[in-house]
């Protein structure tokens, strides 16, 4: 894995958006839960090895939590999800091959695989983009930043 990029980031900036993404996604997608089964409760913390921070994702619905964490105070969790940010970013935004990174070592899991499966098979049932459906709740300004990210990763946006 790259080493993570080295700039000073107030994570507290991130905190309310990533609240609102999380918040925004159960309320209109609240199957997904039920996709996860016993998984809701799992802790899950993907790790864009590559950024200066990772995420931590606990996926309850009474306790919903998706929030920036310092590389230097990771939480407890069950599951790991490391790779590059471009790679996480096309398995949310592209009909990218999960199990085909797994195996090129584009992506390590760690911990509960199937915590894993289960959160990788739930976010594939949703209809459409999730990045997109993230870029729309922030308007033209998110929408930009997604074409700028596909375009840095090298891919367009995904048909549908």
């Amino acid at each position: 894995m790259p080493s993570p990029v080295r700039f000073p980031l107030p994570l507290f900036i991130l905190q309310p958006i990533l609240a609102r993404i999380v918040h925004r996604v159960a309320r209109d997608e609240p199957s997904v839960f039920n996709r996860l089964g016993p998984h809701k409760h799992t802790r899950y913390i993907i790790d864009p090895a590559n950024l200066p921070f990772v995420l931590q994702l606990h996926p309850d619905p009474d306790n919903l939590v998706l929030r920036a964490c310092p590389r230097t105070a990771i939480p407890d969790h069950e599951a790991r999800i490391s790779g590059r940010f471009f790679d996480l970013l096309q398995l949310v935004d592209c009909d990218q091959d999960g199990d085909a990174m797994f195996f090129s070592r584009g992506l390590d899991i760690s911990g509960d695989t199937e915590a894993v499966v289960s959160l990788r098979n739930a976010l594939d049932d949703l209809d459409g983009s999730l990045a997109a459906r993230v870029a729309d709740m922030f308007g033209p300004p998110g929408r930009l930043m997604l074409s700028t990210l596909r375009r840095a990763a090298g891919y367009s946006a995904p048909t549908t």
